[in-house]
């Protein structure tokens, strides 16, 4: 891939939090989904690619722009792989919550799973912990395995984990081993990407979520040397048959990062659109907005934190009042 592509993207989820921000706390999710989506859209069709949309909005029936299938770019440049979340955190933008992202991730033609849109068990944790986890292992030996990897007793591990009533006996294994636990409400790829950064007080994230987050949490900690497992939970006959339809007839199987996101190159870029421990959301002030976006690469090992600053007078199409 070109290494231009790196700065190209932070273009497009700067324009998709920008858009997506002003709807922040006012209790309407659609409208900041379909804000983000528009924006980050758009910008696309400046970025000299060819890219094909192999996580999205949907399938090309569900969704108007960013389809599965859809192509991408200019048409000139690398063929690539497009995971994308315009907003990765619809509730919590709604809700004026924590750690909301636009989130994008390209690889080389190919390269990306095309993850079903179902839920996936997850385990990811950051570079100390690579190679001591395993999805099969119970909660505790995963937990005991990171804090020695991290060189802490298991009281001072902190898992994050999706608040929602399925993980009910997860939380109790959690808190029964000792460790403490920070519960989400949303926005499990910044919660899987937090694993990798010390100061975020994040240990390793356990439980369950969208499958297609997945294959984004992937692609970022690809880029930090980072580690995830997934299972997939189909929950019904449709579901079961596309993972068929993959060729996933072991319903068991486990993905590992080169099943996520093979070769060894991969770019990923998020720009906060509410505050969360990683990155800062979007500031309005006047006639001008800030930004707070990562973007890295796997090749070169490069992360990078840019904090930009916008005119929206010369932006009036990105962000629109609600």
């Amino acid at each position: 891939m070109e290494r231009s592509l790196s700065m190209e993207i932070v273009r497009v989820t700067e324009a998709a939090a920008l858009a997506s921000a002003r709807w922040m706390g006012r209790g309407v999710k659609d409208e900041a989904d379909d804000a983000a989506t528009t924006a980050m859209r758009s910008v696309f069709d400046t970025i000299p690619m060819q890219g094909t949309v192999v996580i999205g909005e949907g399938e090309m029936d569900e969704a108007p722009m960013l389809y599965i299938g859809e192509k991408l770019g200019t048409g000139d440049g690398p063929g690539v792989d497009v995971a994308v979340d315009p907003l990765e955190g619809t509730d919590i933008v709604a809700q004026g919550s924590w750690n909301a992202l636009s989130v994008i991730a390209i690889a080389d033609k190919g390269s990306l799973l095309h993850a079903p849109d179902m839920y996936m068990e997850k385990i990811a944790v950051g570079p100390e912990a690579v190679g001591k986890i395993d999805i099969n292992a119970p909660v505790i030996d995963n937990l005991r395995a990171v804090a020695e990897a991290k060189h802490k007793d298991i009281e001072d591990v902190v898992a994050t984990v999706l608040d929602r009533p399925r993980h009910a006996k997860l939380i109790q294994e959690i808190r029964n081993s000792g460790a403490r636990i920070k519960l989400i409400p949303a926005g499990d790829v910044a919660a899987a990407m937090n694993t990798a950064f010390d100061d975020t007080g994040v240990d390793i994230l356990l439980g369950s979520g969208g499958a297609p987050e997945g294959v984004l949490a992937a692609a970022a900690l690809k880029c930090l040397g980072g580690e995830i497992q997934g299972k997939l939970l189909p929950s019904n006959n449709e579901e079961i048959m596309r993972c068929h339809e993959m060729g996933i007839t072991d319903l068991d199987k486990v993905f590992y990062m080169d099943d996520f996101c093979s070769g060894d190159d991969a770019i990923f870029a998020a720009t906060g659109v509410t505050d969360g421990e990683l990155l800062k959301g979007v500031q309005f002030k006047g006639s001008n907005a800030t930004t707070s976006t990562i973007v890295m690469r796997a090749k070169s090992g490069t992360v990078r934190f840019i904090e930009g600053k916008h005119s929206l007078q010369k932006k009036p199409n990105l962000v629109m009042q609600p």
